[in-house]
């Protein structure tokens, strides 16, 4: 038995096609003014670029940017009542626009308390 017998063998393919060219060009003009005022009005961005360029070159404020960021969201709860969960509370910090900064900033020093001091960091996993 082979496949060729039993599938169809006429291939239908369509598509939209968008006869009026005005439209087209106001989505586009829409897409574009949309995507510049994204960009223009990032005004988060020089604190993210301030908290990137943190140098970690001492061993005490290593130890204090570890201690200080957590390793974990401090917010995710499992609430229980009798011991049976009643229901998750998920975790929170995705929604900090600077999470990724920040972690990255705990990293920069775990590495550097592990590489350049040679210290045991475990106790900051």
């Amino acid at each position: 038995m082979k496949v060729f017998d039993n599938t169809a063998k006429k291939i239908f393919l369509a598509s939209w096609v968008s006869i009026n060219q005005s439209e087209t060009s106001e989505v586009n003009l829409n897409q574009r003014n949309h995507s510049a005022s994204k960009s223009y009005w990032n005004i988060l961005q020089p604190l993210r670029q301030r908290v990137d360029s943190i140098q970690v070159r001492d061993r005490h404020l290593a130890h204090r940017l570890c201690k200080l960021i957590p390793s974990q969201c401090p917010f995710e709860r499992d609430v229980k009542l009798f011991g049976k969960t009643i229901f998750h509370i998920p975790p929170m910090c995705k929604l900090n626009p600077l999470y990724e900064e920040v972690v990255g900033l705990r990293f920069r020093a775990m590495c550097y308390l592990a590489d350049e001091c040679g210290e045991d960091i475990s106790h900051y996993c």
